[in-house]
């Protein structure tokens, strides 16, 4: 398994901190209506508290966010 689904399959990291962190999450929230992105309570829910709130399966979510993330195209040095 790769460090990125570690880290989503683990982290209590703050909704805002992961999408700082990872930009290529912000599409899922988006596509699940979720309104989280900009959110002020961003920087003290954790995925976890996100997906009771919005009553999803947290492990699949976790999931869908790791895969957003690894799909993203990468940048290439010029």
């Amino acid at each position: 398994m790769d460090d990125t689904f570690q880290y989503f399959r683990t982290t209590d990291d703050s909704l805002s901190d992961i999408m700082k962190r990872y930009p290529d999450t912000v599409r899922v929230f988006l596509r699940r209506r979720m309104l989280c992105v900009g959110c002020q309570v961003g920087p003290f829910h954790t995925i976890s508290d996100a997906c009771e709130e919005y009553r999803l399966n947290e492990d699949r979510f976790r999931r869908e966010l790791a895969q957003a993330v690894s799909e993203a195209p990468r940048s290439r040095p010029g």
